[in-house]
């Protein structure tokens, strides 16, 4: 099923591996969207919700921090609720993964509870890393085989990220691959000699990764370095913080690497969706990833060696010169955080965050919630600095909708969705249409292929995951959260 998603699916965190979120399904299209209705309403009462639900024989699993629910997908009733009481940041909590009968949870305080999915009973609870450390996990665990794929965040203190893979069974570790490199392996001489800095450079692994079964590797995004925005102590471009890494899925060594923000002092971090996609580029086909990060840029490599193909503004930026040979964006000296402050755009919130991107095959467009944000970096740390060195203060911002061309960067269209920052993610159908929310409370969907919009529904609240669909007995829902409340839309019943 994780494979080869049927229809009356949605198994793993993006839909399938490719994290395109792109789902074939067509009932519901350009020409009838307009009669789409709610047909159950769930409300959790609990915080927002910003996982995606998985939905697996009928039941839709879904998460906030500290909380489980399994409801029934085709009328919204709730089957089992699991709680668990944590301490830790509770900023998120993204969704669960599923390997047979087993759910898979990340906490707060940095555990992973594997549950019975079929009445939420624990199976067993481990701990991936001492909360008191600074550490703790948001991000919805990504299974490949038999490995349950699990990463960690925290950056109040300065801490090393990795990436986990455990068995689904027992929990046991199988392997760990740490963000920076051990002194003397390849990448550490992008560190300082002679510090500690590569052993406490932060580069958390805080969202869902993808996955190539052909290839047998997974891809993930790696977090900004510490200390946060300053970067004095840690010259060099300080590998492998803010890159998209290709890792084998059986042992967790590196296959490939692309730094997007070399030497970050503004906390871009580049955890935003790797997308898997196959296309074309100078005339021949490649198998190629694509990710519009968090700095304003969209990169495209191919996904097999990490040859750099496209880097391009997908939004107004302010900070970088001009691009380097390898495609990464060069920055300006004079925009790190310094004491009287700089501006900069964008924010340390990015030109895009962890909000679901998607990619369309039928109009070959990546799809991504982008902002317009300025804000003022200061400095504000004399001597070695530890955690944060730096605050930024936002100024201005706004969103929209931009469908990028993968072959060249261009932007194809463009939706205005608002002021403020867009926290909606985005889903394409083979039905022509982009679901999403604007920032006054609308639902949106949109033509895919220009941007028009065919339908909304104002639902008085935030969209902050990203929309699913599915088919059962025949008919199509579109499933979104707004607020602590899922709301599940199909068109009216022929009778």
């Amino acid at each position: 099923m994780l494979l080869k998603p049927p229809a009356d699916s949605w198994p793993t965190f993006n839909g399938d591996y490719s994290g395109r979120r792109f789902s074939s399904l067509d009932q519901i299209n350009a020409s009838n969207v307009s009669q789409l209705a709610p047909v159950w309403v769930f409300r959790a009462h609990s915080a927002a919700i910003k996982s995606s639900p998985l939905l697996v024989n009928g039941v839709l699993y879904f998460t906030t921090p500290d909380n489980v629910w399994a409801i029934d997908a085709r009328f919204g009733r709730e089957i089992w609720h699991y709680h668990r009481a944590s301490q830790g940041d509770h900023i998120g909590q993204r969704g669960v993964g599923i390997y047979g009968d087993w759910l898979y949870m990340t906490t707060p305080d940095a555990h992973l509870v594997s549950l019975n999915a079929k009445d939420g009973s624990v199976r067993w609870i481990i701990q991936l890393a001492d909360p008191k450390l600074g550490y703790f996990s948001t991000m919805a665990p990504l299974v490949v085989g038999n490995h349950v794929i699990t990463g960690v965040s925290g950056d109040v203190t300065d801490i090393p990220g990795f990436l986990d893979s455990v068995d689904p069974e027992t929990g046991k570790l199988q392997w760990r691959w740490y963000v920076e490199p051990k002194p003397g392996e390849p990448g550490s001489e992008t560190w300082p000699k002679n510090s500690d800095a590569i052993a406490h450079g932060g580069g958390m692994t805080w969202m869902t990764g993808t996955y190539d079964p052909g290839l047998n590797l997974i891809y993930w995004g790696t977090g900004n370095p510490n200390p946060v925005l300053v970067g004095e102590a840690r010259p060099g471009a300080n590998l492998y913080t803010c890159s998209i890494v290709a890792l084998h899925a059986d042992t967790g060594k590196l296959a490939w690497y692309y730094q997007t923000s070399p030497h970050d002092v503004h906390d871009w971090d580049s955890v935003e969706t790797p997308v898997l996609l196959d296309g074309t580029i100078d005339g021949k086909p490649r198998k190629l990833l694509a990710q519009a990060a968090r700095n304003g840029y969209f990169f495209v490599v191919d996904r097999e060696t990490g040859e750099h193909f496209v880097t391009s503004e997908f939004i107004d930026t302010t900070w970088a010169s001009g691009i380097d040979a390898q495609g990464h964006p060069i920055p300006k000296p004079e925009d790190a955080p310094r004491p009287d402050g700089a501006l900069v755009e964008p924010a340390s919130d990015g030109s895009t965050n962890w909000l679901a991107p998607s990619f369309d095959p039928s109009t070959g467009l990546f799809y991504v919630s982008a902002h317009r944000v300025f804000s003022i970096f200061y400095k504000t740390v004399s001597g070695k600095a530890e955690g944060w060195g730096g605050r930024d203060r936002g100024l201005w911002s706004n969103s929209a909708i931009r469908a990028l061309d993968y072959r060249t960067g261009k932007v194809a269209w463009s939706h205005e969705i608002g002021d403020g920052e867009s926290s909606a993610g985005i889903l394409t159908t083979a039905g022509g249409l982009l679901f999403t929310a604007d920032n006054d409370g609308n639902i949106l969907a949109l033509d895919a292929a220009s941007g028009k919009t065919l339908w909304h529904l104002n639902a008085g609240g935030d969209m902050e995951n990203g929309p699913i669909t599915y088919a059962l007995d025949g008919r199509q829902h579109v499933l979104v959260a707004i607020d602590d409340t899922l709301y599940a839309f199909a068109l009216p019943v022929s009778r």
